[in-house]
């Protein structure tokens, strides 16, 4: 074996101000305190005039900030990003043949419960490894499809001038839970959108968003589900859509501390300058992190393409010849450890690649995260990875 370069064994001087680098919950906003919950409505009903108030507030801001057409409908639901994609699928799915795009977990999920729990017969799953996406041209818009814009677990994003027809028979049904507020979404492409408070603003879980195009709520309103639906999947009634919920009056109990925060959240996006701002601190982030790759001789993208890749979820496979040749358990062990050191050291918590993805890194570059701070960890990823290396040889 050829002799080992010397490991960098020394620690870095320069830590990270905030060392939250989850992919979800993500971190909070620069100047975060608990003072910003302070006006929060608890110990009040979410159906005062007040709540309802509060939360129509989260609807209305929400759409200015995206750029979401006004004719579109958007409401709070529960379950997070989760519980949006579920109601929709239960609600909508059937009358058509399905298209599902699976290229990360996530993506995998919707395709397991449109396969084997809605059991539509006619369905089908266009695949791709991860870091890549599925190959647009196969699939058929006269059918219903069904999409994530962003992989969160894969690192790998819909580019904004994906081949979706904007003249198309079927709906399109897009999870965009680490994508809304950080990229542009091309509305007049989609039908349905559905993303989480936890991800790109720093809010809290629990709450998802479902948003509708007037195609969308045009076939909940004509075709009902062809199956029995739970309270909580509900958006439509005898007397069709079920308007409340996109005004603010919510199926469940929302927490007003969560809605306070996610209303603080919108209120530093619009600080910002809106959508805009927002983008151009998660790409500034990508860019950082790219800069480094570049110069790295052990750290890829998970995503080679860079123009799929994420400027959000953004996840680094690793490439070293003693990593790669190290079998599946080996190698997520030293992924491990070398996630460990991090988190011990207290300069980047949560920084372990999805249990389904390859093994490696992911660190988060939403809107929340500082370019600075990624700047200070990536010599501790340096640091972290020389330690464990070093173990190997």
């Amino acid at each position: 074996m050829s002799p080992l370069p010397d490991p960098l064994t020394a620690k870095p001087s320069a830590r990270p101000a905030n060392p939250c680098f989850s992919s979800g919950p993500c971190a909070k906003r620069p100047g975060w305190s608990l003072d910003a919950l302070s006006d929060a409505l608890v110990g009040r009903s979410h159906r005062s005039t007040e709540g309802r108030a509060r939360l129509n507030e989260v609807i209305t801001r929400s759409k200015a900030i995206l750029g979401m057409p006004e004719d579109w409908v958007l409401g709070i639901v529960p379950a997070s990003d989760t519980g949006a994609v579920e109601m929709v699928l239960w609600s909508i799915l059937g009358s058509r043949p399905v298209d599902v795009l699976a290229f990360e977990s996530f993506s995998a999920t919707w395709a397991n419960d449109i396969i084997a729990q809605l059991q539509l017969p006619d369905a089908r799953v266009l695949k791709a490894d991860y870091g890549e996406i599925p190959d647009l041209a196969q699939v058929d818009w006269a059918r219903d499809v069904v999409l994530t814009w962003n992989g969160t677990t894969s690192g790998a994003r819909l580019p904004y001038d994906a081949a979706i027809p904007t003249v198309r028979d079927g709906l399109v049904i897009c999870d965009a839970t680490s994508a809304a507020f950080a990229m542009d979404l091309p509305w007049e492409k989609l039908d349905v959108v559905t993303w989480s408070w936890q991800k790109v603003l720093g809010g809290e879980a629990a709450h998802g968003m479902l948003a509708l195009s007037p195609r969308a709520v045009e076939r909940l309103v004509s075709t009902p589900a062809p199956r029995a639906l739970p309270k909580i999947f509900r958006l439509t009634d005898k007397k069709g859509l079920i308007a409340g919920i996109f005004r603010g009056d919510t199926i469940n109990t929302p927490s007003m501390l969560c809605v306070e925060d996610a209303l603080d959240g919108l209120k530093w996006a619009e600080s910002l300058g809106g959508l805009k701002g927002l983008i151009a601190r998660s790409e500034a982030n990508l860019a950082t992190i790219a800069e480094w790759e570049a110069k790295s001789d052990w750290a890829r993208f998970l995503a080679p393409d860079p123009h799929h890749r994420s400027s959000t979820a953004i996840c680094l496979r690793i490439v070293a010849p003693w990593f790669t040749a190290l079998d599946h358990a080996g190698q997520t062990a030293a992924a491990k450890k070398i996630v460990s050191l991090l988190g011990g050291e207290g300069v980047a918590m949560d920084v372990g690649s999805y249990r389904d993805a390859p093994p490696g890194l992911r660190l988060w570059g939403g809107a929340t995260v500082e370019a600075a701070d990624l700047r200070a960890v990536l010599p501790w990823l340096d640091w972290a990875y020389a330690q464990v290396h070093r173990e190997h040889a």
